[in-house]
């Protein structure tokens, strides 16, 4: 018997899963508990319910290693302060799992960086989002003063000048600095258009996002 605080949703979900996705890979499954997972990629996502990696990139168990917060973000490296959730994840993907792709996901829409470009009023006296979202200060000093540009097409610059800063924050942390000059780990950019269902990845060569044509 279910608790009636659980939401009906994910029972009616999980029943869909265990009696078809779970029967075809129940094997998998078992793998994966009885060997530990090893995924070569990493995915630096937005808890945005629109923008799941694992549905955006079809993936199957234990083939991504998923970060997921308020607009794809990392914060530079540093060991002051109690609590690094995103650096704990970043840390155990590339020293436990020895992951060999770490992407940073950005997208369309995204509430996080709009609070940010409009200076929104804070949601709680916390202000978790505003401080947090301070993280693409840097990214918006780069992209200059919004000129003659529309607020969409202004915060689409800013959504895609952020996921460059995010990764060149990636590069303060010492150890992935190494792994990353060595070739060991690559690092992408990319970005999902969620009215569209485009994804454009990053040239690094040109600055420029670029779409993915499939096959």
């Amino acid at each position: 018997m279910h608790p009636l605080s659980f939401p009906q949703r994910l029972i009616d979900g999980y029943s869909a899963f265990a009696s078809g996705r779970l029967q075809s890979e129940q094997d998998r499954y078992r793998e994966l508990a009885e060997r530990g997972q090893k995924p070569e990629i990493m995915v630096i996502g937005c808890c945005d319910s629109r923008v799941s990696p694992e549905v955006i990139f079809d993936a199957g168990p234990g083939e991504l290693f998923v970060v997921r917060n308020v607009a794809n973000l990392v914060p530079p490296f540093e060991t002051g302060g109690s609590y690094h959730g995103v650096s704990a994840a970043l840390e155990f993907g590339v020293g436990a799992l020895r992951v060999k792709h770490i992407v940073v996901l950005g997208h369309a829409h995204c509430g996080g960086v709009k609070a940010f470009a409009e200076d929104a009023e804070p949601l709680s006296p916390g202000d978790f989002i505003g401080r947090w979202m301070s993280l693409i200060a840097p990214a918006a000093e780069k992209l200059g003063p919004r000129g003659s540009l529309s607020p969409a097409e202004y915060i689409e610059r800013l959504e895609k000048a952020s996921v460059v800063n995010t990764l060149d924050n990636l590069l303060t942390f010492p150890r992935l600095k190494k792994l990353i000059e060595r070739g060991e780990i690559l690092t992408h950019g990319a970005y999902f258009g969620v009215a569209t269902g485009q994804l454009s990845v990053l040239d690094r060569t040109t600055g420029e996002f670029k779409p993915v044509t499939g096959r």
